[in-house]
């Protein structure tokens, strides 16, 4: 196994592992060794040197406020997506993206053909409450989160029950949640920042378009 750039590296088998998250209205998985240390490292280095990193943009009280990380958007030509007022047009996927996104078709039982990809330069970098519910993913989206890098403390709270506690999910490097069923219509989440992170983290969050 290569672990240059340009990510001529061979995959392991899918890991093992996995672990159900039990909470109210969410049907959650995750698999902590989903890539080993191996595959995580090269792929993170990947995504680093090789991905066209892009700062956004949102109009809030009518100023014009940079997001708090990178991103761009992978995928099949048709899969446009907007979140926020930002209209994304898909890049066309990379060899080494189309890999990660087999792996994850492998344990989510869905099919993808858009990845947003995140890149948080350190614990400054964050993203606030919110859900994945925008129409173009359909009623009961299901979201493969693969985690890259430092781990981040993902959070998760009930929009309704507010005595729900509030789950504390640290990701770590080469895993990955799996979201399903009723999650993003009853839960919202965050990566909230966390000033002792000094090191990168990628992330990407694989979805299902209805075009």
């Amino acid at each position: 196994m290569s672990s240059g750039v340009q990510g001529c590296f061979e995959f392991s088998e899918a890991g093992c592992g996995s672990a159900p998250i039990e909470l109210r209205d969410a049907s959650l998985w995750y698999f902590p060794l989903m890539f080993t240390a191996d595959e995580a490292d090269a792929l993170l280095n990947y995504c680093l040197s090789c991905l066209p990193w892009r700062q956004d943009f949102l109009v809030i009280a009518g100023k014009r406020v940079a997001i708090p990380r990178l991103q761009n958007w992978f995928g099949d030509p048709d899969a446009h997506y907007s979140y926020s007022g930002l209209a994304l047009t898909p890049l066309p996927w990379t060899a080494q993206l189309l890999r990660i996104r087999d792996r994850a078709e492998s344990i989510a039982g869905q099919s993808f053909n858009a990845a947003l990809v995140n890149y948080y330069r350190n614990g400054r970098d964050s993203v606030g409450w919110h859900s994945d519910d925008e129409k173009e993913l359909g009623p009961q989206p299901v979201i493969a989160s693969v985690s890259l890098g430092a781990t981040r403390v993902f959070e998760m709270r009930h929009r309704y029950d507010k005595t729900i506690k509030t789950l504390r999910l640290p990701l770590t490097h080469g895993s990955v949640l799996v979201m399903k069923g009723g999650t993003q219509q009853f839960w919202r989440h965050q990566l909230p920042k966390d000033e002792e992170v000094t090191q990168p983290r990628v992330n990407l969050t694989l979805r299902k378009i209805l075009v």
